[in-house]
């Protein structure tokens, strides 16, 4: 798929950087509201890894956007949406979202690379997953047996005999499970020509982008650090690197252009499914934060689990992706609480443990060593700069400042409407 004469941009040393938009606890932090922000002043936006598993939500002009594989910086018409060799993909899923959301009316085209296909949505391991088939395609991936669009592309004959070969590996793994083989490739050699025009050799494409012409190159990460396959909290993890080193391999570039890493971090923390989950409240409190916060997952439509404000989990995930600034959402939503526990600490056996466990057994059993601070109890919705705030509010962001090291830079204070935002340093609306 590369033109006969490729000619590499003239290297202008390191290159344009990226900017990278990270979750930094389970998901659900509110990753596309900030890309959303961003990429008002984006040229391209990149997704790196997972799949339609992700599921962000974003609200312009009183319109309502989900997207699953599209970056939600799409959004901005003049962006382009590059998906990367590390992300799988669901064809139909994909043209199915795109057509839905142009209908809303904002965007106009997709150009982007497809690699890796997604191909049967089945498990018979329930890890608390959205079901969308992605460990399948994962592991796919890891035996060297997963196809990808550019096989897809390039002979149709070959693509079907290792497709059948894929699916008789399946079958034997999976007895129950039905595979009309000769009814999916019918409709997949339907997809060969809407997709072609949109596919790129993704290391050219990065390359260009990096080397060229001045460029805002955004990377929305989806699902987030506590669900990496590699740092997660193992093995109620998603299947790919959701943490700053899969925006490498995901991509296609280099360390070295990574520029500005954003950690998103709810004000408190929640859970889809299964897990260890330290700082959870079972309680009133739980059932205020997940109402108040409006706590369904965009995918899997399930509740999420809640708890107070966990910085043991905060400070691994800043250990791992080395946060350049915290973009701290929903804070409004604490706005109620007389006081506001945040969790600094874990106990196993009554001592002090200065790590975050690896092993899921060990992370059932610590106990969080909590301070309590005073709550504001004043609706916050209408501040628009950091010195509106109560002051009980500016000094709870200023704690968890303090206590990791990191500046706040962005609070994305209010639930609904999602582009009022507040800055320490400026106003962005």
């Amino acid at each position: 798929f590369l033109p006969s004469k490729f000619i590499l941009p003239k290297d202008n040393g390191v290159g344009n950087k990226v900017t990278v938009v990270l979750g930094a606890q389970w998901g659900d932090e509110g990753k596309g509201k900030v890309v959303d922000l961003l990429a008002q002043e984006a040229d391209i936006v990149c997704r790196c890894q997972g799949g339609n598993n992700a599921g962000h939500t974003v609200v312009v002009d009183s319109v309502e956007y989900d997207f699953h594989l599209l970056p939600s910086g799409i959004i901005n018409p003049k962006v382009t949406a590059f998906i990367g060799n590390g992300v799988v993909i669901h064809l139909p899923g994909l043209f199915e979202e795109a057509e839905k959301n142009l209908k809303k009316g904002k965007g106009k085209s997709i150009s982007s690379s497809f690699d890796i296909k997604k191909f049967y949505e089945y498990s018979s391991y329930s890890l608390g997953t959205t079901k969308k088939g992605i460990g399948p395609v994962y592991s796919a991936k890891a035996a060297r047996s997963g196809l990808r669009i550019c096989d897809l592309l390039s002979d149709f004959e070959t693509f079907a005999e290792r497709f059948k070969v894929l699916a008789k590996e399946y079958k034997s793994m999976y007895p129950t499970l039905e595979i009309d083989v000769e009814g999916e490739l019918a409709k997949l050699k339907i997809y060969v020509e809407r997709v072609k025009p949109m596919v790129k050799d993704g290391v050219y494409f990065m390359y260009e982008a990096l080397h060229g012409p001045p460029k805002n190159i955004l990377v929305e990460g989806a699902n987030a650090a506590l669900l990496d396959i590699d740092f997660g909290t193992y093995p109620f993890v998603t299947s790919s690197n959701c943490t700053v080193g899969g925006v490498c391999t995901g991509l296609g570039m280099p360390p070295q252009n990574v520029g500005e890493v954003y950690g998103v971090v709810k004000a408190y923390t929640t859970r889809v499914g299964i897990g260890a989950f330290p700082s959870e409240q079972k309680n009133n409190i739980g059932d205020i934060l997940q109402s108040r916060g409006k706590e369904v997952g965009v995918t899997t439509g399930r509740k999420r689990r809640c708890g107070w404000l966990d910085l043991v989990l905060l400070k691994y995930a800043h250990m791992i992706n080395g946060f350049t600034a915290l973009a701290l959402t929903k804070l409004d939503i604490l706005d109620v609480f007389q006081e506001i526990k945040v969790g600094v600490a874990y106990r196993l056996n009554n001592e002090l443990i200065p790590y975050f466990p690896a092993n899921q057994e060990i992370l059932n059993k610590v106990e969080v060593e909590y301070v309590t601070l005073p709550g504001w109890n004043t609706d916050t919705s209408s501040a628009r700069t950091f010195e509106e705030l109560p002051e009980n509010a500016q000094k709870y962001v200023q704690f968890i400042e303090e206590h990791l090291d990191v500046p706040g830079k962005y609070l994305v204070a209010c639930h609904i409407s999602y582009r009022q935002v507040l800055s320490k340093s400026k106003i962005i609306t």
